[in-house]
């Protein structure tokens, strides 16, 4: 026998909307969205709906916009709605009275194959890491953040040169497809929950997805090539990869590295020493061979190919990486 499901949808950005989107295209009765607050955004500090609240005004769904999720206001205001099922797809943590209350529990999305990359930037830290394989998890929610108990999970190939922004929009729509069998699933009563933990074989290392910082971002010289090369694909286009280019009147200018190649060469360059390709594009040395920066932001300005950059701003090999 089926069952009844009123749901609560709970996300904020872009990559939530699709699963909700499917959701009321698939005729389940959302009874409720929960988003962040609105905030002001860009130079202008105009107020800026999240992308969320955007879809769920246009589909008329009821809206809650806690500051405070154990705000006792916020929390009758949910009661009230009355959901059996909570849905979670890149929202804030959630406190158990809320993730507790609805009968068939409340599941997350989370955007690897859990045990692996547990945390807030699963899809960055894969792809930093040089990883081939990633995937989605949908895993009811309990005390310890990203270690409930597992409904579904969908491996997915991860391109050698695909960067963060690639792969996440494809993860985008392909969790929504997951959202929904699960959906599907909960209201069939039909799955089977798997342990966290007995997907962890003896000898693997379960690796950690924690926020990216600023600190991450800046590309150090000594490391491989191809991890540049990585950590450069894994935050393209946001945050971004960094470095400093310094002159020889110790001219600093700090540039976003989007898209760049590299070559394994033995060399006797120190890292970070430069040399301009007869392409036109900025080849840096690494501990183990030669990092070609081919697209680039300068602080303030927007991103060019490098070709663009050089013709005003010529630069010689006296410039270093650093």
């Amino acid at each position: 026998m089926k069952r009844d499901l009123r749901i609560i949808f709970m996300g904020t950005p872009q990559f939530a909307v699709p699963s909700l989107e499917s959701l009321i295209d698939n005729g389940f009765n959302v009874v409720g969205v929960i988003t962040a607050p609105d905030k002001p955004a860009g130079r202008g500090r105009e107020i800026k709906f999240s992308e969320v609240k955007q879809f769920a005004v246009k589909a008329k769904l009821p809206l809650l916009q806690p500051v405070n999720l154990k705000d006792n206001k916020f929390i009758k205001e949910f009661a009230a709605l009355k959901p059996n099922l909570g849905i979670v797809v890149a929202f804030r943590m959630l406190p158990e009275e809320i993730w507790s209350f609805p009968e068939f529990g409340t599941f997350n999305l989370h955007a690897s194959l859990l045990p692996q990359y547990r945390g807030a930037a699963p899809i960055n830290h894969a792809i930093i890491n040089g990883e081939k394989v990633t995937g989605l998890t949908t895993f009811f929610i309990k005390h310890e953040i990203d270690t409930g108990k597992i409904i579904f999970r969908n491996p997915i190939k991860i391109g050698e040169q695909e960067t963060y922004g690639e792969l996440h929009d494809r993860m985008m729509l392909t969790g929504a497809e997951l959202v929904l069998k699960t959906a599907f699933a909960i209201q069939d009563n039909s799955y089977d929950l798997i342990s966290q933990s007995d997907l962890i074989t003896t000898d693997e290392i379960i690796k950690s997805a924690p926020k990216i910082l600023k600190a991450d971002c800046r590309i150090n010289w000594n490391s491989k090539s191809v991890t540049i090369y990585n950590l450069i694909r894994g935050l393209n286009p946001v945050p971004a990869a960094f470095t400093v280019l310094s002159g020889p009147n110790n001219e600093e200018i700090q540039l976003k590295i989007f898209k760049a190649s590299y070559k394994m060469l033995t060399h006797d360059h120190k890292p970070g020493e430069i040399f301009i390709t007869s392409e036109k594009q900025i080849a840096t040395f690494t501990s183990d061979g030669t990092l070609t920066i081919e697209e680039l932001q300068m602080a303030g300005k927007k991103r060019l190919q490098v070709k663009d950059f050089l013709n005003g701003f010529p630069i010689t090999p006296k410039w270093k990486m650093h």
